[in-house]
């Protein structure tokens, strides 16, 4: 993806290849741990949700499972098993469980998160 002018807005999380594909890793984004994760080898994409799981009230959704559920790429939380939409942070099971999404993108060999 190219810079746009809103670079100012968006904070770079890391290098891509830190992340190992369908995986993710924690960031703290202005003080909010943010799961970013990376799903894809040959062209990644990368995701960006809230890091804290309500259902188990823990942060650990960074240490999920990767996975899909018919043409929806989901983290399975690693407590209780929820899963998460990555692209919409919506919880499948109890949708008043859902956590926030935030927009990402890769730009050259960096992750940005919009947070």
């Amino acid at each position: 993806m190219h810079r746009d002018t809103q670079l100012a807005n968006w904070t770079a999380v890391c290098r891509l290849d830190e992340i190992v594909p369908d995986t993710g890793v924690c960031a703290l984004l202005n003080g909010r741990q943010v799961a970013v994760f990376r799903v894809g080898d040959i062209e990644p994409r990368v995701f960006a949700i809230d890091n804290y799981d309500p259902n188990s009230q823990a942060a650990v959704l960074s240490r999920g499972l990767v996975g899909s559920i018919g043409e929806r790429i989901v983290v399975a939380s690693p407590i209780y098993k929820q899963h998460f939409d990555l692209a919409s942070g919506e919880c499948l099971e109890a949708p008043a469980q859902s956590v926030a999404s935030y927009p990402a993108r890769i730009d050259g060999d960096t992750v940005w998160v919009a947070a």
